[in-house]
């Protein structure tokens, strides 16, 4: 299945607490990357987002962060930046070089220790472990703490992760795909139109869809808090304009939209960013439509590869 580096120039590097259980990702984009951004979910905790909008001036991205903690993990872009302006690397603004450092954030405060936050250390030692051979999944990173099917509560959630996909598309093109899920909903293998994580019943998946349907799901949803989301990125060596990249990470929200089931909650923040750097001349729609592909495939890949933490099951350990 591969995964983002694949696609050629981009780095992916972790840095994570193992005994707190949150971390943070970092994809290092090489020269010349374009980006977009598409936010749907309800509860976003997002940095830079705004630059990437299409009427705005600054069209170059240098990475894109991933990290845990809540809005405080806000505080690891500081180290990406610090990283990338030590290498030279930014928006040339004169007086200085800025990094452009798009980040978004999940909430994994609720299953190891709330005191323990990314920080700008953590996103410079993830800088500092970026590596496009076969970067690492499941706990590891943004994932770290990541979980999915809460509406029953932590207690019959299940562990998911950080996971990545990628696939040859034609002509020289590639498109890859790096996610942390941790949904509000369940992920499904829609191929097989199976739940393989998501919220425990008293035997099997109790479904999140079955729940919020019943009288105790209606009930649970007036006071359901904005502890969820899926963050990720897509990116391609196809040769893009910040119109037609943007289009690709509005796209590649169709294959989240297979993958997690409710998908883009206001109790969710779910972010795509997309990173095009290449010169590999394909139709958008081309591009878009297998970056949901592996967008799906990744979303699937964090389950799968994700392990159990104190008391949290994950896929590999629970069958439903």
């Amino acid at each position: 299945m591969g995964d983002i580096t694949d696609v050629s120039g981009f780095k992916v590097g972790h840095a994570q607490d193992e005994e707190a259980l949150t971390g943070c990702t970092v994809i290092l984009c090489p020269p010349g990357t374009v980006g977009g951004v598409d936010q749907r979910g309800g509860a976003p905790g997002t940095r830079e987002t705004d630059a990437l909008r299409l009427v705005h001036l600054v069209n170059e991205v240098h990475a894109v962060l991933l990290t845990g903690g809540s809005a405080f993990g806000l505080d690891a872009a500081s180290g990406v930046t610090k990283y990338l302006e030590e290498q030279g690397v930014g928006f040339d603004v004169g007086p200085a070089r800025v990094p452009i450092v798009p980040a978004a954030v999940l909430f994994d405060l609720g299953l190891g220790d709330p005191n323990v936050r990314p920080n700008a250390e953590m996103g410079y030692a993830a800088c500092q472990n970026a590596r496009t051979n076969e970067p690492e999944e499941g706990n590891v990173g943004a994932g770290m703490g990541a979980t999915v099917g809460k509406i029953l509560s932590m207690r019959q959630a299940m562990k998911a992760g950080f996971g990545m996909a990628s696939k040859k598309i034609g002509k020289g093109g590639i498109v890859g795909a790096a996610v942390a899920v941790n949904a509000f909903g369940d992920i499904i293998d829609s191929a097989r139109n199976q739940i393989i994580a998501g919220v425990r019943g008293i035997r099997g998946f109790a479904d999140t869809r079955k729940v919020m349907g019943s009288l105790v799901g209606r009930t649970i949803l007036k006071f359901a808090t904005a502890n969820n989301t899926v963050i990720g990125t897509v990116a391609t060596n196809v040769k893009l304009s910040k119109e037609e990249v943007t289009k690709v990470a509005r796209m590649a929200h169709n294959g989240l939209a297979r993958a997690i089931r409710p998908a883009n909650t206001m109790v969710d923040g779910d972010t795509v960013f997309a990173l095009a750097s290449g010169d590999v001349n394909l139709d958008v729609n081309i591009v878009g439509t297998f970056a949901a592909q592996v967008y799906e495939e990744a979303i699937l890949r964090a389950a799968h590869q994700a392990a159990d933490v104190k008391g949290c099951p994950s896929a590999a350990s629970f069958s439903g």
